[in-house]
């Protein structure tokens, strides 16, 4: 199933889930409770209206579900005709993907319009309400990351508690970047492209330069007939 065809079918019964739950004589009730378009719920269940990205994330903070609920499979095993309050929570948790615009002028997430994101992808098992992703682009940490990978950061970590070899992303003027961070044993910090063959290798870390986080970990998307997620 697709994913706006999985969307739809959980819509649906994420609905039949709450009229029985909560007593709501029909869908438009429904729609009343969480200030919904009745209309635009009809088409989406329907399929006659578009059900991207956007559309899922809005619906599912409107209502109160957990982010990423209305794209987890399979539908019955979230919904199961009972309340999605009765339904214990789905493990993964889901982080947005923010531009490298967005991650050079902010040190927080909290500070992006998350109502904007297009795009969410799962993290792995632990505390990290506060990450985000970020696509890789360019080939300056080649062969550890490739372009188009997803690189999932930490700001709430401290550069002070960072160490040599860690993989870090700042900013500067507006502009974000990731590379290894180098500690020499003067004390002297820089950040260092993994590829050799990317000039300028070293770049001095100044005055100039923020601390926006720690990449904690990895996505990359192999395609093959069927688009899969491995972790790296």
């Amino acid at each position: 199933m697709d994913i706006i065809s999985l969307r739809r079918a959980n819509l649906r019964q994420a609905i039949d889930a709450k009229l029985k739950s909560e007593g709501f004589s029909s869908d438009a009730a429904f729609c009343e409770h969480y200030d919904l378009n009745p209309s635009h719920i009809s088409q989406l269940v329907k399929g006659h209206g578009s059900f991207g990205e956007r559309a899922a994330r809005n619906l599912e903070r409107k209502v109160g579900w957990e982010v990423g609920t209305l794209d987890q499979q399979p539908a019955k095993n979230l919904f199961g005709g009972e309340s999605l309050a009765n339904v214990p929570r789905v493990k993964a948790r889901m982080a947005p993907v923010l531009s490298w615009v967005q991650a050079g002028t902010m040190t927080n997430v909290e500070a992006v319009d998350m109502s904007q994101v297009e795009e969410w992808l799962p993290i792995p098992d632990g505390d990290c309400e506060k990450c985000f992703y970020l696509k890789v682009q360019g080939l300056s940490n080649y062969p550890e990351f490739h372009e188009g990978d997803y690189i999932l950061v930490d700001p709430t970590l401290p550069f002070c508690d960072m160490n040599s070899g860690d993989i870090v992303v700042v900013r500067k003027f507006d502009d974000a970047t990731f590379k290894r961070l180098v500690i020499e044993p003067d004390g002297t910090k820089y950040l260092q492209a993994i590829n050799p063959e990317f000039k300028p290798n070293i770049i001095p870390l100044d005055q100039d330069c923020e601390f926006v986080g720690e990449v904690v970990d990895c996505i990359r998307y192999v395609y093959r007939a069927k688009k899969k997620p491995r972790k790296i």
